[in-house]
Parts: C-alpha cells; structure tokens; sequence
C-alpha cells in the first residue's frame, strides 16, 4: 500500500473516531449505555486560583478529570502542580459559593488525589451534579480552605 493510501485511511479512521467520541445521546449518557449505569459524564476541567471563592492569588494549578456513572458511582483523578496538595475533595455548591464535601478524594501520590473505591453520590447530590452545581478543590496548608478550583460542568 503507497503512503498516500495509508494517509487517507488513517484520516478517514481518525475522523470516524472523532465523530463517535462527540456522540451523546438524549440522556447524556455516551453511546451503547443502554441504562445500564455504565454510561455517564466524564469531564475534565482546569483548577485555578481565581476560581476560589474568595479568589486566591497562587501560580498553582491542577487539572482533574471526573466521571459520574449513570448509577451515581464517581470515578476521579486530580492532579497538581506548584502547590504542596494536602487535601482535596468534590464539594456541592453553585459557582461563586462554597458548599459541603460530597466526595473526599485520597492522596495517590505527593499532588495526585482519586477517589475512592465505591464512592458515590446520594440521589440530591447527583442532580445538583448534573445541574452544574459541582465543583473540585485543592487544599494547601498555606490555603486551608482551598487553594484551588474548577467548577463541574454537570451533564
């Protein structure tokens, strides 16, 4: 096969795989769910500083990637950087106010925190995720309230 035949069918493969990546259907759950709380929303967001409330002036930053099965179960991994992470959590609160922890994350690593094995939303909680009201912060012994955050886009 000459290299200009591959190329084509790479970017046909890719573009295939693109399109069924962006594919949700009605519910909001990824293609082939089925109802069978396999399926959810998975987001990654970006945490800063500004995005505390109030603000925090820090060069830290994190990203974290969460997913909420369609059977409430939470899956979720964040990870730091220019920061001594002591603790972070999944809060319940709308952008700009604080709120509860809904989901403690566990330290995997010196800025690295997942959730742990079960965890779970109660039914309240997983409508105010899907309603956006959602959000994951690091803490730091400098800002023991939280140092900082990103806002759950909810699904």
């Amino acid at each position: 096969m000459d290299a200009k035949r591959k190329l084509v069918i790479a970017l046909a493969v890719a573009g295939a795989l693109g399109a069924l990546g962006g594919c949700r259907t009605p519910s909001g759950s990824m293609p082939g769910g089925g109802g069978d709380g396999v399926a959810g929303h998975t987001q990654m967001v970006t945490l800063m500083g500004a995005n505390e409330v109030p603000p925090v002036d820090t060069k830290a930053t994190g990203t974290a990637t969460v997913t909420v099965k369609l059977d409430r179960s939470v899956s979720a991994r964040v990870t730091v950087t220019g920061m001594a992470a002591t603790a972070a959590h999944i809060h319940e609160a709308a952008i700009g106010a604080n709120g509860p922890v809904i989901v403690p994350l566990e330290k995997a690593g010196d800025n690295n925190f997942v959730a742990a094995p079960g965890a779970k939303l109660s039914e309240a909680q997983y409508e105010a995720f899907k309603a956006g009201r959602a959000y994951v912060n690091v803490h730091s012994e400098a800002q023991k309230a939280g140092e900082i955050r990103a806002q759950l886009k909810g699904g």
